[in-house]
């Protein structure tokens, strides 16, 4: 089998060379090797930031009030309670949905209900279930939200909006493919939980090349 990395296979040729092994003729330069260039510093006196630009905001999380959890179990929960809740908490951040949120009926199974429903995964790694959901907004936008019970209280740990084409669940992580602003290419977000902040964070964002224009019709996304 041939060794996987570069290195190895060298040192096996190597070998073989000195053992005798083949009747052909010995190793041949491949010739000099690139001299290895690391990172350069540029702008060395450009002071450094000490608050970011914008407000991404990822890392702020909320306590859900007046939702009872019976045995610390999400899964006895109907999401749309929960969304309900956090609404209502607060409607200046949700003034899209705020209307069709109310009018939901229990369990969100109504044509018109903007909350999707929930998946249950355990997001924070201490082995019991967080919830998962997505809630439609207008222009094709979607609220990503999750949510963990522990030490009595439910907590909002990712409430993320964005024009997204699909999310998948990665092991912990959730990697959001979201449309871009530039016509065949797209977002892509890892979110993932962070035991310092208590919160998710997006671990890893990236644009990518797709080839495709089929999102062009989907308005900017508001990466703040």
């Amino acid at each position: 089998m041939r060794p996987r990395h570069p290195g190895a296979w060298a040192a096996a040729a190597l070998l073989c060379a000195c053992a005798g092994c083949g009747d052909q003729g010995g190793l041949e330069s491949a010739g000099p090797t690139p001299t290895a260039v690391g990172p350069e510093r540029l702008w060395p006196t450009l002071p450094s930031a000490t608050r970011a630009a914008d407000d991404y905001g990822a890392g702020e999380t909320a306590v859900v009030k007046g939702v009872e959890v019976p045995g610390g179990k999400l899964r006895a929960v109907d999401p749309v309670t929960i969304v309900r809740a956090r609404v209502a908490a607060a409607p200046d951040d949700y003034k899209d949905i705020a209307d069709d949120v109310a009018d939901c009926p229990e369990s969100g199974h109504a044509k018109k209900c903007p909350v999707l429903g929930g998946y249950y995964r355990d997001l924070t790694g201490d082995g019991r279930d967080d919830l998962l959901v997505a809630v439609r907004a207008p222009h094709r936008q979607a609220y990503l939200q999750a949510y963990t019970y522990g030490g009595g209280k439910l907590t909002q740990i990712m409430d993320d909006k964005d024009a997204v084409i699909n999310v998948h669940l990665a092991g912990r992580s959730i990697v959001v493919r979201a449309a871009a602003d530039l016509s065949g290419y797209e977002y892509r977000t890892s979110w993932s939980y962070d035991g310092h902040q208590k919160a998710m964070l997006p671990t890893r964002d990236e644009i990518l090349r797709t080839g495709s224009s089929d999102t062009t019709d989907v308005p900017s996304p508001s990466r703040s």
